[in-house]
C-alpha cells in the first residue's frame, strides 16, 4: 500500500469503528481490512452530529483509551465519584489503545463519545483546528489548580481551550534497587558509562534494557530522547514541526548512536508488548528499562516499592540532561455531544480537586495534573517524578504528540520498526522519511 499523498487521503483511508485485537500494522492494511472493521461498533460513539446544548443531562458517553487494567478501574472509579456528586451517569466505552489512536479521526467525524480520553500538545490541536473538538473556555472558567502551562498545553491555535489535564508522567531509565545494589550497578552520568553498564550486565547474564515495539510506539521515546540529549530540544521540536530534514547529520548522528547502542537491548522487541518487556525487568531477567512512569502497573507490593528510576545519562555536555519526554493525559468534548450541559459538567467534575484525589488513592503509576490534590498519598516513586519534571528545563510530549498525527502513524512507526530490524541502511532510511515528510507536511 502506497503512503497517502495528503492528509486528505490519510483521513479517508483510516476506517470508522474497530476491532480489539487489531494492531496499527492490521488498520493500515488495505481495503480488505477495512471492510472487516465496517462490520463492528467497537469505537462507534453516543454522539449525535444535531445535538447540542439540549438532550438528555442524566447520563453521558465516554470513550475511553484506557484499556489496561489498572488506568481502566482508575476511570471506572473517578466517573463513580462522578455520578456520587451529580446525579449524572456515565457510561463507558473502553477500546484498545492503539485501536482507539489509529481510529480517533474517523471517530471524531461520525458519531463520537460526549467526552474522550486524549492527549494535550499537538494532537490536541491538530483535531481542534479541523473543528472536531468542542470549546472547552467555559469549564477552564471554573477550574483551579492548574498553572499556566498547563493551560497552554491545552490551548488551540485560535486561543480557546479544548482539553482538560488529568494526569502526567515522566519518561526515564527504570531499574531494582535489589538487582543494582546485589551487582554494584551504579547509575550512568554519561553514554560511555550506560555502555559500560550494559556490558557488565551482559556478562551477567542479564538484558541490559529491556524493550518492546510491537505495538510501534514505544521506539519513539527512545528517538526522543537520544535527540534531545545529541541535539537539544528547540532541534527536536523543530524537527517534529518539519521544520528541520531528517537527512541532516543531525539527526543521522541519533541514528548511529541508537545503532551502537542496539545490541544492548532485548532482542526480537517487534514481537513483543511493553507490559512484556515490564515484566522482564519485574522477573529480574533484565537490568533497566527506558519508559513512562506507567512502568509501575507492572509491579505491586515489594516489588512495586523496589522500582528506582534515573534520567537518561548526559550524551553532549553542551546539552546536557535536563530535557525529558513528560506526556500529559486528560479528555476532550466532542464537537456536538448529545448533552453540552451534562458534558461539561463532567469535565468540570474531572479537572476537580475531588477527581484528581481518587486518581492519587488507586494509581501510583502517574502524576495528577491538579495542584490542589492530596499527593500526600504518593509512593516515594511518585515523589521522585514529579520533582524529575519539576526539575527539567524543557518538556517534550512524546514524538506521536508533538507533530502530525498522520506523520508520525503512517512514516515514524514502519520507519522505527525497519531501523530496529535492519540498523545498517540509515542514509536510506532517513531519505524515505524526509520525502515522506514534505509530502505530507505540505498537503
Amino acid at each position: 500500500m502506497s503512503r497517502p499523498r495528503s492528509q486528505a487521503e490519510y483521513l479517508a483511508r483510516l476506517v470508522p469503528p474497530s476491532v480489539a485485537g487489531l494492531n496499527r500494522r492490521s488498520l493500515l492494511a488495505g481495503a480488505a481490512g477495512a471492510g472487516a472493521l465496517l462490520g463492528t461498533g467497537l469505537l462507534a460513539g453516543c454522539g449525535d452530529s444535531d445535538s447540542g446544548s439540549g438532550g438528555d443531562a442524566t447520563s453521558v458517553s465516554l470513550g475511553s483509551n484506557q484499556s489496561d487494567p489498572k488506568p481502566k478501574d482508575v476511570v471506572a472509579k473517578v466517573m463513580d465519584g462522578f455520578k456520587t456528586s451529580s446525579g449524572v451517569t456515565v457510561d463507558i466505552n473502553t477500546v484498545d489503545h492503539n485501536t482507539f489512536q489509529e481510529n480517533i479521526n474517523n471517530y471524531l467525524q461520525g458519531k463520537p463519545d460526549d467526552v474522550f480520553t486524549w492527549f494535550a500538545g499537538y494532537r490536541m490541536r491538530f483535531f481542534a483546528a479541523k473543528g472536531l473538538a468542542g470549546d472547552l473556555s467555559d469549564v477552564w472558567g471554573k477550574l483551579d489548580g492548574y498553572s499556566d502551562a498547563f493551560k497552554k498545553a491545552s490551548t488551540g491555535d485560535d486561543g480557546k481551550q479544548y482539553f482538560v489535564p488529568a494526569s502526567y508522567y515522566p519518561w526515564a531509565v527504570f531499574y531494582r534497587k535489589s538487582v543494582w545494589q546485589q551487582r554494584g550497578y551504579e547509575v550512568p552520568r554519561t553514554l560511555d558509562d550506560l555502555n559500560t553498564l550494559g556490558a557488565q550486565m551482559k556478562k551477567d547474564g542479564l538484558d541490559p534494557i529491556a524493550f518492546a515495539d510491537k505495538d510501534g510506539w514505544p521506539a519513539m521515546g527512545t528517538f526522543d530522547i537520544l535527540n534531545l540529549r545529541i541535539n537539544g530540544y528547540q532541534f527536536h521540536i523543530d524537527l517534529m514541526a518539519g521544520k528541520e530534514a531528517w537527512t541532516s547529520d543531525k539527526v543521522k548522528k541519533v541514528f548511529d548512536t541508537w545503532a551502537g547502542l542496539l545490541p544492548l537491548h532485548q532482542p526480537d522487541s517487534l514481537g513483543r508488548t511493553w507490559q512484556e518487556a515490564a515484566q522482564s525487568l519485574q522477573q529480574k531477567k533484565s537490568g533497566m528499562y527506558l519508559l513512562g512512569l506507567f512502568v509501575g502497573q507492572q509491579f505491586s507490593g515489594a516489588d512495586l516499592e523496589d522500582l528506582d528510576f534515573f534520567t537518561f545519562p548526559e550524551i553532549d555536555s553542551s546539552i546536557g540532561a535536563k530535557a525529558l519526554d513528560a506526556p500529559i493525559d486528560g479528555y476532550m468534548m466532542a464537537r456536538k455531544p448529545k448533552s453540552q450541559d451534562a458534558a461539561q459538567k463532567l469535565l468540570t467534575y474531572l479537572g476537580s480537586k475531588e477527581a484528581a484525589d481518587i486518581t492519587v488513592k488507586n494509581d501510583p503509576s502517574t502524576l495528577v495534573a491538579n495542584s490542589g490534590a492530596d499527593t500526600g498519598a504518593y509512593t516515594a516513586l511518585q515523589k521522585k517524578a514529579a520533582e524529575l519534571v519539576g526539575s527539567a528545563t524543557e518538556i517534550a510530549q512524546f514524538l506521536d504528540r508533538d507533530t502530525r498525527p498522520d506523520f508520525a502513524s503512517t512514516v515514524i512507526i514502519p520507519a522505527l520498526q525497519q531501523f530496529i530490524k535492519d540498523p545498517k541502511d540509515i542514509s536510506g532510511l532517513l531519505t524515505s522519511i524526509e520525502n515522506q515528510k514534505k509530502s505530507i507536511f505540505t498537503s
